[in-house]
């Protein structure tokens, strides 16, 4: 044997053992979700059910909005697997929408899902969230079975000249910049959502610091940032974007994906969808964790939404 070729043995003997572990550390952390980790509750008929008796209620409806917390590993495993089985039910008639995606984007992603760019380049132009690898599998199966995405959220710099200069500021935008966000005058939070809202900006904050709502400025005196006025075009913005898919592609159900904060108690972008397209019928999904899983008392969730998926608590998060 040659110089050469006890060295490429050696190279390739040196790669196999480096990349094994890695594959092992993936493919424990993709496989460790389990049945066990997880339960669903239907508020309607008031006992556990599966992934796949949802997708058969959502015969009748038009939108499955799935409310997670952006870190919860079970939510992204089972967001990924209540996708796949509305396809397996609905064929090309299910579209994907998601808050992770901005409007002005939307041009990126269908390039991308129709194949003309490269990941890279989709990853760097769409801005990505710092936790994509979170929801880059349901990118890559509406890919992969040519199913739509809508990019249905505000850009971040529209809401925050919204919190900090009031819809008067957004009004003097060029009509190019206003494709990008719900028409104005827009809805702004009121009644529960609103108190909701408020506690953000509080000092005590703890019942709803969970990771299913943007970090954005709190509202502050003396003309500070007016987190209402930002907060309500992300969810004007999502509600009307989907409202628009769905007039030009009525035969269609979507399932949108957001921080539970969105959706829960038929609050904010639920609330808004009404506005924009009033017989449009939803169904809620809302996920999150509870120390006392698995033995839940669903009676504390029941009022968040259709539909409650509780987690096992004690598997990892996908980010701190």
């Amino acid at each position: 044997m040659t110089f050469q070729l006890i060295k490429s043995s050696i190279v390739n003997f040196i790669r196999i053992f480096l990349i094994c572990p890695f594959l092992i550390i993936c493919f424990q952390s993709v496989g460790q979700v389990t049945e066990k980790n997880y339960k669903i509750y239907s508020v309607k008929t008031d006992k556990e059910v599966s992934l796949n008796d949802i997708s058969e209620d959502m015969k009748n409806y038009d939108v499955l909005f799935f409310g997670e917390e952006h870190n919860d590993s079970v939510a992204h495993y089972l967001e990924n697997k209540m996708f796949e089985i509305m396809y397996q039910k609905f064929s090309n008639d299910i579209a994907l929408s998601m808050e992770m995606f901005d409007r002005d984007v939307q041009p990126v992603m269908n390039e991308y899902l129709k194949g003309y760019i490269r990941d890279k380049h989709f990853t760097k132009d769409a801005r990505i969230w710092s936790n994509y690898k979170d929801y880059k599998s349901m990118v890559e199966f509406a890919k992969s079975n040519n199913l739509n995405i809508i990019c249905a959220n505000a850009p971040t710099r529209y809401t925050n000249l919204a919190g900090r200069k009031g819809q008067n500021a957004l009004m003097e935008l060029s009509d190019e910049s206003k494709k990008y966000f719900a028409p104005l005058p827009y809805d702004t939070a009121s009644g529960r959502y609103y108190e909701k809202l408020m506690a953000l900006t509080s000092h005590d904050a703890s019942s709803v610091s969970d990771t299913s709502v943007k970090k954005m400025p709190a509202i502050m005196p003396m003309g500070g940032f007016n987190l209402i006025l930002g907060q309500s075009l992300w969810d004007a913005t999502m509600a009307y974007s989907i409202s628009e898919y769905l007039k030009e592609n009525r035969q269609k159900k979507v399932m949108q994906v957001n921080g539970r904060f969105h959706s829960d108690e038929g609050f904010a972008i639920a609330t808004q969808l009404k506005k924009y397209r009033p017989e449009t019928k939803s169904l809620i999904i809302s996920a999150l964790t509870d120390d006392s899983f698995p033995n839940i008392d669903w009676s504390k969730h029941k009022h968040l939404g259709d539909y409650i998926i509780v987690a096992d608590p004690s598997v990892p998060k996908t980010f701190k």
